[in-house]
């Protein structure tokens, strides 16, 4: 059964960015139901909007791979913190969703997410001790979390000192690579923590969890650390007795070699944590999604949000300036990526070979080929790169059709 979100009632008002609102407050659905034109609509630049076509086609694009593969899908729900969108990700059959911190959790359960991976060491005995709580008064909650030292385990098992009886908190270990973020180094450290797991009262060793991000581009190197963990999670279960541990793995550049090596394993149960794809991008992601290597080809996902500003200064040959800036803009794997350009008159061409050289708070500054006349008033469409860091700046988004017609209205929660 998927879960029915419990996505809360918000509003828009004066303070909506890129809204220029100045009647009374309206709920997101009653504005999404006035069906506004982006550009004749209520808005003001710059703004973020979601292409509805290309969250369509990214979320069933994913579903499908997972299906294909036996690879169940908890999507890193972290990318949008949007209720909105990670219920598009459980209609379309995702096993559950990932968080990253402490609070996501409490996000996830505030919307009623049931299956939850919690991609790190929890060592908050606050928070472990309300998830003991959430297990026992929810009997459909699961929630998998991560160790990978003494003290967390410690601070797990303390946490449920006074608890005599109850479900048991479900352990991951996690295993991470030289250089790289958390995890247990070696086999060795990795069976330790997990013997300490094991002999810890209220506490349940399910399986083993690695990331393999911090490996760049190295496929033999993702092979082999997909290999390492497989022989991990076979360790579990014959120490153990683990009739089938969890093996859960994986961010967005690598899922295809994560399906060649886990996907539809019976010995484990294989979870992919990717959750870049629902947005795409037309930078980081786009340069290194696994669909480069696929038979469905690269355009299998797309960029689905979208940045409008519009052009405030022409001062010379060769530059234009757009009040868009890093207060709108993310840019930490990369400026924002022109994609066209709308003229006063409703008219649109192809941004080729306008580039970001820089941005300041509010202000881009863009490089323009001398065959290419933009002006003062024009609208410029932005892609981003890297979109986990994108929605964080928009707590509100509409969401577009290809008429440019407002369907949707998502908020996001950071």
């Amino acid at each position: 059964m998927t879960d029915r979100l419990d996505i809360p009632r918000e509003h828009i008002d004066w303070r909506t960015k890129g809204l220029w609102w100045t009647g009374d407050p309206v709920t997101l659905e009653e504005f999404a139901a006035r069906r506004f034109d982006l550009f004749t609509g209520p808005f003001t630049w710059p703004l973020m909007v979601l292409r509805s076509s290309a969250l369509d086609r990214n979320i069933a694009a994913l579903a499908a791979f997972s299906e294909r593969h036996g690879l169940p899908l908890a999507p890193h729900g972290k990318t949008s913190m949007a209720p909105a969108l990670i219920q598009r990700q459980l209609d379309a059959g995702a096993w559950g969703i990932t968080a990253a911190t402490a609070n996501q959790v409490l996000d996830y359960r505030r919307f009623g997410v049931r299956r939850i991976i919690l991609a790190n060491e929890l060592l908050d005995r606050r928070v472990l001790r309300w998830v003991a709580d959430e297990l026992d008064r929810d009997p459909d909650f699961d929630l998998l979390f991560y160790a990978d030292s003494a003290e967390g385990v410690t601070a797990a098992a303390e946490a449920l000192a006074d608890r005599p009886t109850g479900r048991p908190l479900r352990v991951l270990v996690e295993r991470g690579v030289p250089g790289g973020r958390t995890g247990c180094r070696t086999r060795e450290d990795l069976l330790a923590v997990a013997r300490a797991v094991a002999a810890a009262p209220g506490l349940d060793l399910a399986g083993v969890a690695g990331y393999e991000g911090p490996l760049g581009d190295d496929a033999d190197a993702v092979r082999a650390f997909l290999r390492d963990l497989s022989g991990d999670a076979a360790a579990l279960a014959a120490e153990h007795g683990l009739e089938r541990p969890v093996l859960t793995v994986g961010g967005s550049a690598w899922f295809d070699l994560v399906a060649e090596e886990i996907g539809g394993r019976e010995d484990v149960l294989p979870i992919l944590r990717s959750g870049a794809y629902v947005a795409h991008d037309d930078g980081l992601y786009r340069r290194t999604t696994p669909y480069r290597r696929l038979p469905e080809g690269p355009d299998s996902l797309e960029g689905a949000l979208e940045l409008w500003a519009q052009v405030v200064s022409a001062p010379e040959e060769g530059r234009a300036i757009a009040a868009l800036g890093r207060r709108e803009a993310n840019h930490d794997q990369g400026f924002p990526v022109p994609r066209a350009l709308r003229r006063a008159d409703g008219t649109t061409v192809r941004a080729t070979g306008v580039e970001v050289t820089g941005l300041n708070d509010h202000h881009a500054y863009l490089r323009v080929p001398p065959e290419l006349d933009v002006r003062p008033g024009d609208l410029v469409s932005f892609g981003i790169s890297h979109p986990c860091t994108a929605f964080d700046r928009w707590q509100v988004i509409p969401v577009v059709d290809d008429r440019d017609t407002v369907v949707d209205v998502v908020a996001t929660y950071f």
